[in-house]
Order: C-alpha cells, then sequence, then structure tokens
C-alpha cells in the first residue's frame, strides 16, 4: 500500500530536488502532487485529500500555517520544511510536528516518513496540527498549551496551570492548579522532552515539577519540594544538584 503525498515547495530548486528525492527513496510514497502557492495547495489538500504533506513554512503567496487555516480539514500528516531556524519552530517542536531544515538530508527525510506513516497506520487520534495553530495564535504573554487526550476527549492545557507530573507506570497524570487530575495513557518520558525547556524539571523518576510551583524547599529527609498544592516530592539522590542549582538559579 502506498499513501499519497504532496510537496508545497515555491522554489523550484528545493521543489525538484525534494520531489527527486521523494520518488528515489520513499517507495512507501506516492507523490501525488507538487504545488507552489498556498491556494494551490488548499485546493489540492480539500479535493485530493493526501495522507502526507511536505509543507514550505515561507513562500511568496503567504506561508505553511495559512496552508493549514484555509484547509476544510486536517486529516493529514505534514512534514514541514524550511530552509532557517524559522520563529516558529519552537511552537512546532512543541507541538510534536515534525520538520526538515533546508538543504533536506536523506536520512532525517526518510525517518520522518517512517514516522509519518506509522501515525496513518496506526489510526491513532491526532490533534497536533490544531495543537500547533494554538500554539502560534496565543495571545502575546501567554504561555504554550499542551493537549492530553482521554476517553473524553481532548484537553488544550496551558503548562502555566501544570503545577506537576506523575508516572503511574505507562500513564501519567497531570495536577493542574484548578484542583484537576488529568491521566494520559503515555509514559512521562515523552512529556519530559517537550517539557524541560519551559521550566519543568524531572525530579525523581516518577515526578516532574513545574519549578514555578515549588513553594519550599526541604533538605532534611533525604530533600524534598513542596509544591504549591502542598504536595511533598521527593528529590532523587541522583538529581538533587542539579535541583539545587536550578532553585538557587531561581532566587538570583
Amino acid at each position: 500500500m502506498k499513501f499519497k503525498a504532496l510537496i508545497v515547495e515555491d522554489e523550484m530548486l528545493s521543489r525538484n530536488f525534494l520531489s527527486n528525492l521523494v520518488r528515489e527513496f520513499c517507495p512507501q510514497l506516492e507523490l501525488a502532487g507538487i504545488v507552489s502557492n498556498v491556494a494551490d495547495a488548499v485546493r489540492f489538500i480539500n479535493t485530493q485529500s493526501p495522507q502526507l504533506v511536505f509543507l514550505d513554512i515561507e513562500m511568496q503567496t503567504g506561508t505553511g500555517f495559512d496552508v493549514l487555516k484555509q484547509t476544510h480539514h486536517h486529516d493529514f500528516h505534514v512534514i514541514f520544511t524550511t530552509a532557517f531556524d524559522h520563529y516558529a519552530i519552537q511552537a512546532i517542536k512543541f507541538s510534536a510536528v515534525d520538520y526538515l531544515l533546508k538543504p533536506i538530508n536523506l536520512e532525517e527525510l526518510e525517518q520522518a516518513v517512517d514516522k509519518a506513516i506509522k501515525q496513518i497506520t496506526g489510526r491513532q487520534e491526532d490533534n497536533r496540527l490544531e495543537l500547533l495553530l494554538k500554539n502560534l495564535h496565543r495571545p502575546a504573554g501567554d504561555d504554550f498549551c499542551i493537549s492530553l487526550s482521554t476517553s473524553e476527549g481532548v484537553d488544550f492545557i496551558p503548562l502555566s496551570i501544570i503545577i506537576r507530573l506523575e508516572a503511574k507506570g505507562p500513564y501519567t497524570t497531570f495536577y493542574l492548579k484548578d484542583g484537576r487530575q488529568i491521566m494520559v495513557s503515555r509514559n512521562l518520558k515523552e512529556y519530559e522532552i517537550s517539557l524541560q525547556e519551559h521550566g519543568f524539571f524531572r525530579i525523581h523518576n516518577s515526578y516532574m515539577i513545574n519549578l514555578k510551583d515549588v513553594k519550599r524547599w526541604v533538605k532534611t529527609d533525604g530533600g524534598y519540594a513542596v509544591m504549591s498544592d502542598d504536595a511533598m516530592v521527593a528529590i532523587s539522590p541522583k538529581k538533587k544538584d542539579e535541583f539545587m542549582a536550578l532553585m538557587t538559579k531561581r532566587m538570583v
């Protein structure tokens, strides 16, 4: 089975280079279309329903985000392409959407395509594009949001209201400032990768905390942090020095 792909790229050399790579090295894909502007990309996606879109961020007619805003649905996977470290890369990373820096590396292309195909064949609920658009258009001063999928639906939670995370086997429980507890079926390690750049710290094998919500740091009894919800979270001996350095930096 082949998966229908679309390339959206307005620069001819980059367009030809990527299309040649896809045709020669990505046999899982059927390159169904190559377009060079926002309007044609929106039209193709709305009428042809590709499963994977290679989407240039900056085009003369607009941006890849304009394409996403104008399409009727988001049930396709996106791999962004960009020639430089674009201002939106942080939002793209946080939303777990893949991107490739130009000139495109063959190994990175193959890895991104393999990952996309696993997502497509897994038939799992995918709200990454909605999360990306939400993070890109958040009001000035607002924090990023994270999507938490449960059996009841998907919650988009601002990072600023997360106090701590607790691992329970393959599950992770989020403790929020409004008193809610949300359990999701993903392990803590997956969240550690995306949250550690946003003021969160893996203080223990079973816990990750928002450093801004540490109310008290107790050095006795092995060491623990008292959080804003009065929870006492043990500090792993291996993490103690790093935690002390981070808290000292916060107090400066």
